[in-house]
């Protein structure tokens, strides 16, 4: 069932377009959270599109979920540590679109490959 393309996935993309949205906002971030907040959040952030990558590589559908699902955590963490960046005034950008976004294709994908099972 391995998808041939992952780059072709709407989700994949938009989760390509949050990694570098994030990229950017933490560039303004100041420099002793460099290996906190900025480490974590970018990382939670390249997990999003990795997962959807590894998942769509997998032989059957149950794995392929298996890492949506990761990669669903990995957006929940991305929210938190954007929510602690607003608390901490690091950052006035709203991500909550993108979030929301992603956060949305994701569950269809997960929706869409689950009917049938």
């Amino acid at each position: 069932m391995a998808m041939s393309d992952h780059r072709k996935l709407l989700v994949w993309q938009e989760a390509m377009d949050l990694v570098e949205k994030i990229y950017q906002v933490t560039r303004g971030f100041p420099r002793d959270e460099r290996f906190g907040l900025v480490s974590q959040m970018r990382r939670s952030a390249v997990s999003i599109p990795s997962n959807i990558a590894e998942g769509a590589s997998r032989k059957n559908k149950n794995e392929f979920i298996q890492f949506l699902s990761i990669a669903r955590g990995s957006l929940a963490e991305l929210r938190t540590q954007v929510e602690i960046s607003h608390r901490l005034d690091f950052t006035h950008d709203d991500l909550s679109p993108k979030l929301d976004r992603v956060g949305r294709l994701l569950n269809a994908l997960i929706r869409s490959l689950r009917v049938g099972e």
